[in-house]
């Protein structure tokens, strides 16, 4: 058999069986993202275990939001922008997480903050900020 032939035969069970697989990601890293969400705003945490950066991506969730303990500021951080590895999980982020305002009446770089929830666009007018659990406002 030549390659030719082999390419007839089996190419395109082999594409289809590729995209079933993406598409399979896909939703797989969107309800990770999605429990993980679901468990931060519900309980406040733990943290761990957390989806990838890249399941994250790949989910459409483009944006991780903080919240600033000291000024009680919500924020967003682009998770395509961040220099880590692909394969870090998002909770190594947190120690990372500085608050710039705080920093600023301090001057020395303020970290105590939490991550909030995984969020598809930015914080703005149109969509608010998370609320932690029920009931907050």
């Amino acid at each position: 058999m030549t390659t030719k032939s082999r390419e007839s035969i089996y190419g395109s069970s082999i594409r289809a069986s590729a995209e079933r697989a993406r598409e399979a990601r896909k939703v797989a890293d969107r309800l990770a993202c999605e429990a993980w969400n679901k468990r931060m705003l519900g309980y406040q945490g733990p943290a761990q275990p957390s989806p990838t950066i890249g399941d994250a991506l790949n989910a459409g969730q483009l944006y991780l939001e903080v919240r600033c303990l000291g000024c009680d500021t919500h924020q967003t951080v682009a998770l395509n922008i961040i220099r880590r590895p692909k394969a870090t999980p998002i909770h190594e982020l947190e120690r990372y997480m500085r608050c710039k305002d705080c920093s600023q009446v301090r001057r020395y770089p303020y970290k105590r903050s939490h991550l909030v929830a995984l969020r598809p666009k930015k914080i703005s007018a149109l969509d608010p900020p998370s609320v932690w659990w029920p009931g907050e406002r």
